[in-house]
């Protein structure tokens, strides 16, 4: 939750004029979404017209229309143009009590629209010093994959941010990155086949920054980075870019 829309104008602004690339829709050797706030897609929309940075939101709805007061329907998401959409995020988990269940039919409702989500997955720190970790989440993935199909792989991402490292300035090591990423892709493959364990993307987030982006992401299982607070600088934000071609 940061940033005006005036404020947000000359951050995309900047953002494009740093990474060129990017801008004039010429870069296609890694993928970038922006996803701010509701208030702010607009300006995405606006902003990055004819780039090569797709934008989506932080959160959907489950439920398609209605009388729900405060909730963001899917198909509002894609009138805007958003193509992604995060669910399942530590914070929506931890302040608004969001189980597993929800963030299914959050999921599922998004890809009914034509949204490709990022399901959120991650242990809180009590869990990592149990050595639990890996039990945790994947626990935890299993029941936000309750009763969605998956044709290829390509129409779901997943991001493994351990609730821990968020925020903190703590960071899961390179290795510890690598062993969930390796460890989810191996229960998608029990789940969906190889085929689709081999084509789903999963992300790291978690404190990430220009320092450890390329180690983090050096990990053969680690297809890219979730990235928070980092973002909000533009030059931060650009060198992280760099270091992951």
């Amino acid at each position: 939750m940061n940033k005006t829309p005036s404020e947000a104008r000359i951050w995309f602004a900047e953002f494009l004029e740093a990474n060129p690339g990017l801008a004039n829709g010429s870069e296609d050797s890694l993928e970038v979404a922006i996803l701010p706030s509701f208030p702010l897609l607009p300006v995405a929309a606006e902003q990055l017209a004819g780039s090569a940075v797709r934008y989506g939101a932080q959160d959907v709805s489950a439920h398609e229309w209605g009388a729900y007061t405060g909730e963001v329907a899917a198909a509002q998401l894609t009138d805007l143009g958003a193509t992604m959409v995060i669910v399942g995020h530590s914070e929506r988990r931890a302040y608004w009590r969001e189980s597993d269940e929800l963030v299914a039919q959050k999921a599922a409702r998004a890809m009914a629209a034509g949204l490709t989500p990022i399901l959120c997955i991650g242990e809180p720190l009590e869990v990592r010093e149990s050595g639990k970790a890996v039990e945790y989440t994947l626990r935890q993935l299993e029941g936000s994959l309750e009763g969605i199909a998956l044709a290829s792989g390509d129409e779901l991402v997943i991001a493994y941010e351990p609730v821990w490292a968020i925020g903190t300035g703590k960071t899961a090591s390179a290795g510890d990155a690598e062993e969930m990423a390796a460890a989810i892709r191996g229960a998608i493959g029990k789940r969906y086949g190889a085929d689709i364990a081999a084509r789903i993307r999963i992300l790291y987030g978690g404190s990430m920054k220009p320092a450890n982006t390329a180690e983090i992401m050096a990990g053969p299982n680690v297809d890219g980075g979730l990235v928070g607070g980092a973002s909000l600088d533009v030059a931060s934000f650009s060198e992280m870019i760099a270091s992951a071609v």
